[in-house]
């Protein structure tokens, strides 16, 4: 089984992710900026790391990512300043794939949104386009690296239960549920034909595993 590093371990979706791994029966590491949140982190099964990748150099992103087979990145700035958007969706996204490609690991899971790209369409005076900038400016990166990468973007996130089952043919945005999201990464990990593709989402009506080979 693989060695994972779930990078935003404590978002609403690594914490739904990282159980799921865990009962795979892969070992999984969870990054988190907080220490008040190692207790949630430990339940889920995951071991956790306190660390602030705001803040890492590419040397320090490397030897954290080292001996680790898949690096999962959940994290975000969450709203607020356009320059920490700047600093944690785009700039320490971008060190982690480079730490990634310079440690060896091979593979590396990034989660996006439905409409992120270079023609996101969002206008510069609305609060969301640090965000979508910064989204493009990653995934672009990712996509011109050497690692074995996919590119899960779902639409609108929900907190409804799970359904098992989504939808990677939508052309418009909508919604899915985080847990959907959460395996929807789970089941990337060991699936080689969503490797350097990018799968946009909603939910569905087509199993889960079989809308990731489709």
């Amino acid at each position: 089984m693989a060695r994972i590093l779930i990078i935003g371990g404590h978002g609403k979706v690594a914490q739904l992710l990282e159980p799921l791994l865990v009962d795979a029966g892969h070992s999984v590491t969870a990054v988190f900026r907080n220490p008040d949140h190692e207790a949630d982190v430990t339940a889920t099964g995951a071991n956790a790391v306190v660390a602030d990748i705001e803040t890492f150099d590419t040397e320090q992103f490397t030897n954290l990512v080292s001996g680790n087979d898949v690096v999962v990145w959940t994290a975000g700035a969450g709203g607020g300043s356009p320059e920490r958007t700047w600093a944690v969706d785009r700039d320490a996204a971008v060190r982690s794939i480079d730490a990634a490609v310079a440690a060896g690991v091979p593979r590396y899971l990034m989660v996006s949104y439905f409409g992120a790209g270079p023609d996101h369409g969002v206008d510069p005076a609305d609060a969301f386009f640090a965000y979508a900038e910064a989204k493009a400016a990653a995934d672009a990166h990712l996509r011109e690296s050497t690692l074995d990468w996919t590119i899960l973007a779902p639409s609108g996130l929900t907190l409804d239960a799970p359904t098992g089952r989504i939808d990677t043919e939508a052309t418009e945005a909508a919604t899915v549920s985080r847990a959907d999201v959460a395996a929807a990464l789970a089941a990337s990990v060991d699936e080689p034909l969503t490797i350097r593709r990018t799968i946009r989402f909603n939910t569905g009506d087509v199993p889960i595993a079989e809308a990731l080979r489709a």
